[in-house]
């Protein structure tokens, strides 16, 4: 151990290729001090991080059975042929990428058009309003999601009463259903995110306060008008929040399950609408108790999570910017 941390310290000591003097006995012992510190969390993270992870992926290559684990036998990558062949799979992910196209920039636009609107100066009541609209993300979400099942009931919701005040007939028999239509239960997960986006709306906020004044009335003194001030100032310092957002909230699409199943379990309806990926998921693993197909179908929710993410950092060198970059 002090070989490997002598050579640790003697490399971050070297400046032009010139060796340098070998650490000392304080050296040593604030590297193993150091070492003692992060200790608790190696371990946790090998053993509640590395070592399931690992054993999912063995798993997936296992036909094992909740009910019948002494019958396990090794399958090869039969469990990968079946998830890839598996019609659910498809509606799940046809499911999961429908409410991703709508819901991933509707609440990007949302979070950002809530903080340029609390950050204006021209708003009374700041306090007020901010308290306001975080409020409902520290509320549990099974309790919002029951919350909204009745504010989007067919009858008795406000939701179809301020509609029908326009003159459409929104609560009758015939009246709208938010969550008997495969195409208006995608917009009632998105009202229920939406409800909860005070989280990004604050990051977004912070970021705001965080672009430097000086910009704001060289623009000015330039012209430039409110418009031009935010596509020319504001989204650029703004770059790195936005993505930031980008990226959790395409982590937590594609991890989206506790919404639809409190709604409809795993029955999927309407036509297969809440049948998202991390429900199929559940379904066969816990409900069905096929831990080797489960595990098969987690790695291809990671795989896609990491892919996508992939693609928003390899792209972000285009649009995001750096307050260090020229």
């Amino acid at each position: 151990m002090s070989g490997f941390t002598d050579a640790v310290l003697t490399a971050r000591r070297r400046k032009g290729g010139r060796p340098t003097r070998p650490a000392g006995p304080m050296q040593r012992r604030e590297a193993r001090w150091g070492y003692a510190f992060i200790s608790p969390w190696l371990i946790g993270f090998v053993l509640f991080w590395a070592v399931p992870i690992g054993a999912s992926l063995v798993f997936s290559t296992l036909d094992f059975q909740l009910t019948d684990p002494d019958a396990t036998s090794f399958v090869g990558t039969s469990n990968w042929e079946r998830a890839l062949s598996d019609p659910d799979t498809w509606t799940a992910l046809a499911a999961t990428f429908r409410f991703t196209v709508l819901f991933l920039p509707l609440s990007v636009v949302v979070a950002l058009g809530l903080a340029l609107l609390l950050n204006s100066k021209h708003l009374k009541f700041t306090g007020f309003f901010r308290l306001l609209f975080y409020a409902p993300s520290m509320i549990p979400l099974v309790a919002g999601v029951l919350i909204w099942q009745q504010v989007l009931n067919p009858q008795t919701g406000w939701v179809n009463r301020l509609i029908g005040l326009s003159g459409i007939d929104a609560t009758g028999t015939d009246g709208i259903r938010w969550f008997d239509n495969p195409i208006l239960v995608l917009f009632a997960f998105s009202f229920i995110g939406l409800w909860g986006i005070g989280n990004a709306m604050m990051v977004n906020l912070a970021g705001l306060q965080g672009i430097p004044t000086e910009l704001y009335e060289a623009a000015e003194i330039d012209g430039a008008g409110w418009w031009r001030r935010l596509r020319s100032v504001t989204l650029p310092m703004l770059s790195p929040i936005i993505f930031y957002n980008l990226v959790i909230g395409s982590v937590a699409i594609l991890q989206y399950f506790v919404v639809p199943w409190v709604l409809f379990g795993a029955t999927g309806r309407p036509g297969g609408a809440s049948r998202f990926l991390l429900v199929h998921f559940y379904q066969q693993a816990f409900v069905f108790g096929d831990m080797g197909y489960g595990a098969a179908l987690a790695w291809l929710i990671f795989i896609l999570v990491a892919v996508f993410a992939g693609v928003l950092f390899g792209t972000s060198r285009y649009w995001v910017h750096y307050g260090t970059e020229r």
